[in-house]
């Protein structure tokens, strides 16, 4: 009687510390599956933020090119206006 009892006592404490290792090794496994996912979440960011970067270099390469249209268009004009003037003051 004495060994069946030890031996129920002796189970019991070893279930309840497996039970408490299976409870630790969950938390640790959760915590690395969150990390996991969350630097995934991060790559997703970067990405699309890259290609909001590369849309914003095309859109600036765009403005660029038509402020330098719109420079010389002025430069033209302004290079027209001298020699209208330029006439009207010889008459």
């Amino acid at each position: 009687m004495c060994y069946t009892i030890w031996y129920k006592n002796h189970d019991l404490k070893r279930g309840v510390k497996m039970g408490l290792d299976t409870v630790i090794l969950a938390i640790i496994i959760g915590t690395l599956a969150a990390i996991v996912y969350s630097l995934r979440i991060l790559v997703l960011l970067e990405r699309r933020i890259a290609r909001m970067d590369e849309n914003i270099e095309k859109m600036t390469h765009v403005i660029a090119k038509q402020e330098i249209q719109i420079l010389n268009e002025e430069k033209r004009i302004e290079e027209e206006e001298q020699k209208i003037l330029g006439k009207r003051k010889k008459k």
